[in-house]
C-alpha cells in the first residue's frame, strides 16, 4: 500500500478535528483525517446527532447532524483525505534530505500516513458503552448503546437505562415517536442537566428510580423487561420493544500513551498556548488537552485548532507566517465546490 502524504495528519474526525480540516485547507496545507470510527463526527454523531446544541457562536440553535454536516460542507473545497474505521497507532519519526523531520503514523488497518505535523483532537480518545449485563443478550435484537436516529423507535415500547444526559436526552428525543417510553435510573437523583431533568418530568416519560433492569426476556427479539425497585419484593415488567443502555462510557488514549507525550491523570494531552505538545511536530486541540484554565467546550475546541493549525503550519515551514490573515481578505483565493 502506498503511503498517504499529506502536511498535516489529524487523528480525529469529531468536530474540532473537522474545522481544524477546514483550517489547514485556508492555510494551504494538505491534510488527512484519521478516525476509529466508521463515519465523522466523534461523540457527537455517536451520541447526540438529533439533540439540539445551542453554545455554537452564530447558530441560536443546530443539531448535532446538521453541525456535523456543515463542518464536512465547509473543509470539502480543500479536498481532505477521509480514513476512517482506522485507529492511529504507530508514530516515528524520519529525517529527509535537508535535514527536516518528518512524522510516519501508521493505522491498524495498515495505512501509513507521512506528514510534516501531527494535530490530535481524539475527543476523550477511543470510548466504549459501559455494559447492561442483563441485556447483553439481545445485543442488536433489542438492546442498543447509541441512538443514532429515532426512525427506528417509532411505534415501539422503549426502555432508557441510566441517569445522565445521554439518558434523559435520547428518552426526550424518543417520547414523540415511540408507543411508549419508561426511564430506568438506579439512583433518586439525576446527572443530567437540571433544565433537561425539569423537562423530563413534565413530559410523558415513565420515569422508575431506585430501580434496575434485572431481567430482560423474548425471542428472535426482545418482548420485555423485569425491572427491580427498591423495597418492592416483585420485579415489575414492562412490554419492552427496544432497550437503550445509557450507563456512560469508559474512555481510553490507547495507543496515543505510547507516542511520548506528555499526559495529565492520563487521560489528557498537556500543551502549551500554542498547542504544542512535549513532542516536536505534534499538536493537540479539543476536549484530550489540558493546561491551566481549560475548559472543555466545542466553542473552545474550535479557538484551539485554529491555533494549533496556524502554529503547525510554522513548524512545517519556518518561513510561513503565524498569523494567516482574515477570511474576508482572501475570498477569491478560496475554492468554490462545483
Amino acid at each position: 500500500m502506498n503511503p498517504v502524504e499529506v502536511d498535516l495528519l489529524i487523528v480525529g474526525g469529531g468536530p474540532v478535528g473537522l474545522f481544524g480540516a477546514y483550517y489547514a485547507g485556508v492555510r494551504g496545507l494538505g491534510v488527512a483525517v484519521v478516525d476509529s470510527l466508521s463515519e465523522v463526527g466523534g461523540q457527537v454523531t455517536a451520541l447526540y446527532p438529533e439533540k439540539q446544541i445551542f453554545d455554537i457562536a452564530g447558530f441560536p440553535a443546530v443539531s448535532g447532524r446538521g453541525l456535523i454536516s456543515n463542518l464536512v460542507e465547509q473543509a470539502a473545497p480543500y479536498d481532505p483525505v477521509y480514513l476512517l474505521g482506522q485507529e492511529a497507532q504507530q508514530v516515528e519519526r524520519v529525517v529527509r534530505e535537508g535535514g527536516s523531520d518528518l512524522l510516519v503514523v501508521r493505522t491498524g488497518a495498515g495505512t501509513e500516513i507521512v506528514a510534516g505535523a501531527v494535530l490530535i483532537t481524539g475527543g476523550i480518545g477511543t470510548f466504549s458503552p459501559r455494559r447492561l449485563p442483563a441485556g447483553e443478550d439481545f445485543l442488536g435484537r433489542g438492546l442498543e448503546y447509541f441512538v443514532p436516529s429515532s426512525a427506528e423507535y417509532a411505534g415501539k415500547d422503549v426502555v432508557v437505562v441510566g441517569g445522565g444526559d445521554s439518558a434523559v436526552d435520547w428518552a426526550l428525543m424518543l417520547e414523540p415517536v415511540a408507543r411508549s417510553v419508561t426511564l430506568v435510573h438506579r439512583r433518586e437523583a439525576f446527572r443530567a442537566h437540571h433544565g433537561s431533568v425539569e423537562q423530563l418530568r413534565a413530559s410523558s416519560v415513565r420515569i422508575i428510580t431506585n430501580a434496575q433492569v434485572t431481567v430482560t426476556d423474548g425471542g428472535a427479539q426482545l418482548e420485555s423487561v423485569g425491572v427491580v425497585v427498591a423495597g418492592e419484593s416483585e420485579p415489575r415488567t414492562f412490554a419492552c420493544q427496544k432497550l437503550v443502555a445509557a450507563l456512560g462510557f469508559t474512555a481510553n488514549l490507547g495507543p496515543l500513551r505510547g507516542w511520548g507525550i506528555a499526559l495529565h491523570d492520563n487521560r489528557h494531552v498537556v500543551v502549551d498556548s500554542a498547542m504544542r505538545t512535549n513532542v516536536p511536530g505534534i499538536f493537540a486541540a479539543g476536549d484530550i488537552t489540558e493546561y491551566d484554565g481549560k475548559v472543555r467546550l466545542i466553542a473552545v475546541g474550535f479557538g484551539e485548532v485554529a491555533t494549533a493549525v496556524n502554529n503547525a503550519a510554522v513548524h512545517i515551514d519556518p518561513a510561513a507566517q503565524l498569523f494567516p490573515g482574515h477570511s474576508t481578505d482572501n475570498t477569491a483565493s478560496v475554492p468554490v465546490p462545483a
